[in-house]
């Protein structure tokens, strides 16, 4: 297939660049870091493709999400660019990625965890995401139905807690693999470190993404594991593969997000099986 995919060199947009390039597909790749910006060529360009996936956005960590909501709010713009674009030019399968920060922060407090189940966003009284990010993705969930009504099939993803050897360090998994790296003691985790992620490997967002693609799901569907891990577990497990046991220092002023975010992932089972646990995910990352 002749495939657009945009954040190209990002961190999910340069696994899924390698896996269609590995399947045979003729990939053309669109990113800032090029010098080429998705928003203009949205704007600008009128061919017809048979796939696209959407993978750039304005993201940068939770730093980002909180200290830039202006900014990150661009996103919307580029969003609705990108469906424009769809129907205009009549590429008839599409992939959105949506985010785990579209669904409302209400479900995501202290206390019992509630595992986040897709229909737990109601477009016509949806609660309130997660800053502008999530209001965004919400938004762009939303566009999706138009570009649908233009014949567009429209797949939409919602990844929770992506991860990998590679991922820039203003994440939290990154930062936390350097620390353990350098063997930092105390350790340092942002917040109470009682708050739980529900990570997933790039590698298998990378797979589901395919597998969605070629079974032609449309979604919304979860992209996660459903394995509620804390902080301070995620430090503990961390740390250990790394061969210490330091102190942790808790930084109650740092960002930190809402308390619980996990998936219910049945809807992202039916059609793919994560292969890749958190335990060797983190070998994966200290190795390499």
């Amino acid at each position: 297939m002749r495939v657009l995919l945009t954040g190209s060199a990002g961190f999910v947009g340069r696994h899924l660049h390698r896996a269609l390039d590995a399947r045979g597909d003729d990939v053309t790749g669109i990113d800032l870091t090029d010098g080429h910006d998705a928003l203009d060529f949205f704007r600008t360009d009128d061919r017809r493709w048979d796939l696209a996936i959407h993978c750039a956005a304005i993201v940068g960590g939770r730093a980002s999400i909180d200290g830039s909501p202006l900014g990150v709010a661009t996103n919307v713009a580029l969003d609705a660019w990108y469906m424009r674009w769809l129907a205009r030019t009549g590429t008839p399968q599409a992939v959105y990625f949506s985010s785990s920060a579209a669904y409302p922060v209400a479900l995501q407090q202290p206390g019992e965890i509630c595992r986040l189940v897709e229909t737990d966003i109601d477009y016509e009284q949806p609660g309130r995401p997660d800053a502008t990010y999530g209001l965004a993705k919400l938004a762009g969930e939303q566009l999706c139905h138009y570009a649908a009504a233009e014949g567009v099939q429209m797949t939409i993803l919602r990844p929770f807690s992506g991860y990998g050897e590679d991922q820039a360090d203003c994440y939290p998994f990154p930062a936390f693999i350097q620390r353990a790296k350098r063997r930092d003691d105390p350790f340092e985790i942002w917040g109470s470190g009682d708050s739980t992620r529900d990570w997933i490997h790039v590698s298998d967002l990378v797979g589901a993404t395919i597998e969605a693609v070629d079974q032609e799901v449309t979604g919304p569907v979860n992209l996660g594991t459903g394995r509620a891990t804390s902080f301070n577990d995620l430090a503990g497990l961390v740390t250990e593969a790394a061969g210490y046991k330091p102190q942790l220092k808790h930084l109650p002023a740092a960002p930190q997000g809402v308390h619980h975010r996990v998936s219910d992932p049945t809807r992202m089972l039916d059609f793919y099986q994560p292969r890749i646990t958190l335990e060797e995910g983190t070998e994966r990352a200290l190795n390499a």
